[in-house]
């Protein structure tokens, strides 16, 4: 489970990635025997928004997201959602050490989800360097890669 964390995080935008490694691994340091941390998604294609904006609306399921393709920090790399396993078993409940997670994501520079007032999403983390998803969807239409990537210029 730790390999695919690290992996996941390993495709995150340059400019967090680092960070967000580092807060995982206090985050593992930090939680109790039996508690692990675990990264359920990092980067997200445009499709894979949509998808997830149909749930609730035009296909089965709740609503998870008001985001669509584009309007997603995921989209640029620059976001990331996780759970906890307990005892080996998913878990998706807020307790004291979901709480412990999202302080040390918090203290890394990290925006947390649960923070959020229009829409709290628990299980999520970004950084946007004070750039809104308009200005990511502007430089991402306008191919402000970093040369060689896929990944916006910041």
């Amino acid at each position: 489970m730790e390999t695919t964390s690290i992996k996941r995080l390993g495709t995150l935008h340059p400019a967090i990635r680092d960070k967000a490694i580092e807060a995982y691994y206090e985050a593992v340091k930090l939680t109790p025997i039996g508690v692990h941390p675990f990264i359920t998604q990092t980067t997200r294609t445009f499709a894979e928004s949509d998808a997830l904006y149909a749930k609730g609306r035009t296909k089965p399921g709740s609503i998870v997201t008001n985001a669509r393709a584009g309007q997603s920090y995921h989209n640029y790399s620059l976001a990331l959602d996780f759970m906890l396993q307990i005892d080996g078993k998913d878990s998706w409940v807020v307790d004291k050490n979901w709480i412990v997670v999202v302080n040390v994501f918090k203290s890394h520079g990290f925006k947390a989800g649960i923070d959020f007032k229009s829409f709290p999403d628990a299980p999520h983390f970004e950084m946007t360097f004070g750039l809104n998803w308009r200005e990511m969807l502007r430089r991402h239409n306008a191919k402000e890669f970093i040369e060689g990537t896929n990944y916006i210029k910041i």
